[in-house]
């Protein structure tokens, strides 16, 4: 990875700026998270892994709590889960389980932030989640909705906790295996538990 100069350091061939510059920055983050933990991501790790100093992260991310922040809101985006088209609902939900368990890495590393202390610095595990798995609900919202459409699912709102606990029993079952986990698992939560709770 091209080295990034700064006053005083010697010019290089090639120089990262711009949105180029922070997204190998945030890469270089999300890649110590993983490797290292929490505890292991510190500004000087992140900024050996970029192959730059710790003045470029701090420029952008004052606190450790700021980068990992942006760290995790990135990998949320770009990690984004797609609403499958299988024409049912319990199809739809199997395929976007099989999705999430596809990329553990992404659950596992929010666990130890959440695990590390990372609350401690003035954050909410809600807040991680939030930000780092923000568009899971909507994801599930839409694939209800097309259910309702094809009429599998009765009119009217689902309760948010409901709505929610499919991938609140995934992640907490994931985070115990620290495994993708059985097929025959994920099917279960959707037969056993998730479809009798939506059409109760």
């Amino acid at each position: 990875m091209d080295l990034i100069s700064e006053p005083g350091r010697p010019s290089r061939p090639s120089r990262r700026r711009g949105d180029e510059l922070e997204a190998a920055l945030l890469s270089a983050a999300w890649e110590q998270l993983l490797e290292a933990g929490y505890s292991g991501f510190t500004f000087d790790a992140v900024a050996e892994r970029a192959s730059t100093s710790k003045p470029v992260l701090y420029r952008r991310w004052p606190t450790r709590q700021d980068l990992l922040a942006a760290t995790l809101a990135r990998q949320g985006k770009e990690s984004a889960l797609t609403v499958p088209e299988t024409g049912s609902l319990r199809g739809d939900l199997i395929a976007l389980l099989e999705q999430a368990n596809a990329r553990p890495e992404r659950y596992l590393a929010m666990f130890s932030v959440v695990a590390g202390g990372f609350a401690a610095e003035g954050m909410r595990p809600e807040d991680i989640r939030d930000q780092f798995l923000a568009q899971t609900p909507s994801t599930v919202d839409r694939i209800l909705a097309d259910a309702r459409r094809r009429g599998e699912l009765s009119d009217g709102p689902v309760a948010t906790s409901v709505r929610d606990v499919l991938f609140d029993l995934f992640r907490m079952r994931l985070f115990l295996a620290s495994a993708p986990l059985p097929h025959t698992d994920l099917v279960s939560l959707v037969d056993d538990i998730y479809l009798p709770l939506l059409t109760a």
